[in-house]
């Protein structure tokens, strides 16, 4: 059972941020996802997370709160109990999220998701010596996704019950060896209780600076990742180029198809144990054609790719990509980007990158 708790205070003046806070203490139960069978032995119970959340629902003074139906904004504090303390032990995350209403009017039943990106420590990971069984995590320090679906369904005008499951991954991107990576299925229940105020702040502008100039648009990057072959082994340096063509269907979704070109010591390995040779020109690269779709919230997008390997002279990790992460777009046209790849649910580095957009009238 999950109960949430939520105190709200207001302010009479200024419009540059919502007065009202939110304390939003939460159970959740659930399972491993054995998504390899390597694993299997990890599992000795069903994980239990405890979340304590902070939010601040957003104010409406910006577009951004109009289209993502005024959602909320928050950071989260977690300690995850894996049932296994001499292998998994225990996972402590802090990470910020938003919480997105799916519906638009504000109703008795309404479905939110949240989406969370942060980092997580585990108390145990890796040891060629003290815990050589976990193939899982190879490092303390690792990323955290969490996507959460719940209903708020309306008892009272204080009250709401909020059933709900939730996907939450950690993962240190291959940065460290093994890194298979660990998932966890949950449910959630709780109990959303609202302590009224009938001061309202007054909003008089609307910021729509975050509107795309165009319906169509080019984007074009860099980046950079480490990773490593062989558990122990030297770190290895991968680079990404990117270019794609977009199209803004709404403000909040677009829809892309484009090119990425890597260049990947990891995979001069490879080909190096395949052939007995290193690469040479052309064949050091690796290309993919891909399709894109990206979920925006303000200046912040969300984007989910899948890309085949429509160039590779082997074919070490397959002939499928994949993509998710956030890119934050300036006003300015430069694009600040963050990635995690993966190779049929293995991940295989995390990507920094640095690009422009350009705007196709």
């Amino acid at each position: 059972m999950l109960f949430i708790g939520s105190l709200k205070a207001y302010s009479q003046n200024g419009v540059t941020g919502n007065p009202e806070w939110q304390i939003k203490p939460v159970i959740n139960q659930g399972f491993i996802l054995v998504h390899r069978i390597s694993i299997g032995h990890l599992v000795k119970g069903y994980p239990t997370n405890y979340e304590l959340n902070i939010s601040k629902p957003t104010l409406g003074n910006k577009i951004w709160h109009k289209e993502n139906n005024m959602p909320d904004l928050g950071i989260t504090m977690q300690c995850m109990d894996f049932k296994n303390p001499s292998q998994l032990g225990y996972a402590f995350t802090l990470a910020p999220y938003i919480e997105i209403p799916l519906n638009e009017k504000i109703k008795a039943s309404r479905v939110v998701m949240r989406i969370c990106i942060g980092a997580t420590y585990l108390t145990k990971h890796f040891d060629i010596r003290a815990n050589h069984k976990n193939i899982a995590i190879g490092s303390g320090v690792n990323a955290f996704v969490q996507f959460k679906w719940f209903w708020q369904l309306k008892l009272s005008k204080q009250l709401r019950f909020e059933p709900g499951f939730a996907f939450t991954h950690a993962s240190n991107g291959k940065a460290k060896n093994p890194n298979l990576g660990l998932n966890v299925v949950s449910l959630n229940f709780g109990l959303n209780y609202l302590i009224p105020s009938s001061r309202k702040p007054v909003v008089t502008t609307i910021d729509s600076s975050t509107r795309a100039k165009t319906k169509n648009e080019i984007l074009a990057y860099a980046a950079v990742g480490f990773n490593q072959h062989e558990i122990a082994s030297k770190e290895l340096i991968t680079s990404l180029f990117s270019l794609a063509y977009y199209r803004n269907i709404r403000n909040t979704h677009k829809f892309g198809i484009g090119f990425d070109a890597f260049y990947d010591q990891n995979y001069f390995i490879d080909y190096e144990t395949a052939y007995g040779k290193a690469p040479q020109g052309i064949d050091r690269f690796r290309i993919t054609l891909k399709g894109s779709y990206s979920y925006n919230v303000g200046r912040v997008s969300f984007p989910l790719e899948i890309g085949y390997y429509i160039f590779q002279k082997d074919k070490p990790d397959g002939s499928v990509v994949s993509r998710i992460g956030a890119r934050y777009y300036h006003r300015s046209g430069l694009v600040a980007s963050f990635g995690l790849r993966t190779h049929f649910a293995v991940a295989y580095t995390f990507e920094y990158g640095l690009g422009y957009r350009f705007y196709l009238k």
